[in-house]
């Protein structure tokens, strides 16, 4: 059995007393979370934190006592394990990463939740979400 695993975060961006959640529409067709795979060395908030800055081009900092995981298996034959924590952006500009990400968009939660292809990242945002009080 092959196990892969990546790293990512629910981002949210504060904008005249609002919260926003970032989604990225990627170029395989689905709406998703950050996240990538883990890179030799790395801790689980490196990969995080280097998946973030590649996929939108965004410095972020992480709220602690968030972390939440999900597994799936991408293909036969292969467990996958997703690791995500709970990021504030330091701002709304974003550069999409062109050879994954199509586009990046700011939602409120809602919206954003509806946005989601998987029901495992639309778990994880609403936990992101429940965490800081939402």
């Amino acid at each position: 059995m092959i196990r892969e695993k990546s790293c990512g975060a629910a981002i949210f961006v504060r904008q005249n007393g609002e919260r926003l959640w970032l989604v990225e529409h990627m170029q395989k067709g689905h709406t998703s979370l950050c996240k990538g795979h883990v890179e030799a060395g790395e801790t689980e908030r490196d990969t995080a934190r280097r998946e973030i800055r590649e996929e939108t081009g965004l410095a972020v900092a992480f709220h602690d006592g968030f972390r939440e995981r999900i597994e799936y298996s991408p293909y036969e034959g292969c467990v996958k394990e997703v690791v995500f924590f709970l990021a504030e952006a330091a701002g709304m500009d974003t550069i999409p990463q062109p050879e994954e990400v199509a586009s990046i968009q700011w939602l409120p939660l809602d919206e954003a939740l509806a946005s989601l292809t998987y029901p495992d990242d639309r778990r994880i945002l609403s936990a992101a979400a429940a965490a800081l009080g939402d």
